[in-house]
């Protein structure tokens, strides 16, 4: 008697990314960067970079990019971990503008850059990649006290674990909020390493009700509406709304943040972006309870941008932005927002 089961059909097509089927089946295409490939400059091929496995159990690595001798010799520098983008569901430290992006702030903050991956969903649906990135954090605790064999080379020479500064851009700058929580909350524990301070790029936030920008705004070249909202479904547990947590930070059933100790935070900010509203209102959200938040909006500028155009010049007003941030000169935000939009 034939089998009267349906055969797997798909649920959700990601267009050139995956296809999840009836069965929980995910096909992943190998070549899905979608962006064009940066030529990058003679002096960007001086930063020296290694992968590093951070997770051995889960097969899980970072990309460490050290600058020039030159630039290192007689002191050390702070550190940068960085997570990328992609909505929970596409991406790789190995992506060709990610990379791009982990060269220029190695060479131009001038910093230890620590690029880490970390589970995608579905496969590996939300909190996979927040539990990655603690683990990651850990692993950056254990270094700072590492010695012998134990101790990664480039770090010990290099890397100053008093001046750890944690970054990412979309889906990443929501992993760097959950980082914040747990530190904050004490969650996690990085001493003796410490976290100067957190800069969150365009972050890639959710909700049920939609914002004006949401509702109002053109999409942009890389992120529409529904690619947002099918990400979350793809990324959230499963029968999860956009309200849950680990999207919305401000949601009906989320933790409250007034008494956890945030350390000092940067919020980018596009201003074409569909989620420029929800990343006003989070800083502003966190300002009004006494929180140290820095926010810096680029005119004219879409979501992503700096993965999209690492060495454009948007892209290099972002890079002395965060360069203000780590080394804490007290840059103008105003004056840097003015600078972009030129």
């Amino acid at each position: 008697m034939a089998s009267t089961t349906p055969a797997p059909y798909v649920v959700e097509d990601c267009g050139p990314n995956l296809q999840l089927f009836s069965d929980g089946t995910v096909i992943r295409f190998e070549d899905y960067n979608i962006l064009p490939p940066p030529v990058l400059p003679p002096a960007l091929s001086t930063v020296q970079w290694k992968d590093v496995v951070y997770d051995a159990g889960r097969g899980l690595k970072l990309r460490v990019y050290r600058p020039p001798a030159a630039t290192v010799a007689g002191e050390k520098l702070p550190v940068l971990v960085y997570f990328h983008g992609g909505g929970y569901v596409i991406g790789s430290f190995e992506m060709d503008n990610f990379h791009a992006c982990c060269l220029r702030l190695a060479h131009e903050l001038p910093a230890v850059v620590l690029s880490a991956d970390y589970r995608l969903a579905p496969e590996h649906r939300l909190p996979a990649a927040h539990d990655d990135a603690a683990t990651a954090m850990s692993w950056v605790r254990d270094q700072a006290v590492a010695s012998g064999d134990a101790a990664d080379p480039w770090l010990e020479e290099s890397a100053d674990f008093g001046r750890v500064f944690v970054s990412g851009d979309s889906a990443g700058a929501g992993i760097v909020h959950h980082v914040a929580l747990r530190l904050g909350s004490g969650q996690i524990a990085v001493d003796p390493a410490r976290v100067a301070g957190c800069a969150l790029l365009f972050p890639y936030f959710g909700g049920e009700e939609r914002t004006r920008s949401e509702a109002e705004y053109p999409p942009g070249p890389f992120l529409t509406l529904p690619f947002s909202d099918q990400g979350w479904r793809l990324a959230l547990p499963r029968g999860a709304t956009r309200d849950h947590p680990l999207a919305n930070p401000f949601g009906p059933e989320s933790p409250a943040m007034d008494a956890v100790a945030l350390p000092p935070l940067l919020v980018v900010v596009a201003q074409l972006d569909l989620l420029r509203d929800r990343d006003v209102d989070y800083a502003a959200r966190l300002r009004a309870m006494g929180k140290q938040v820095e926010m810096v909006e680029f005119e004219g500028q879409h979501h992503g941008f700096f993965a999209v155009e690492p060495l454009g010049d948007a892209g290099s007003e972002l890079v002395r932005v965060v360069r203000r941030f780590v080394y804490g000169n007290g840059g103008d935000a105003a004056a840097a927002a003015a600078a972009a939009s030129k």
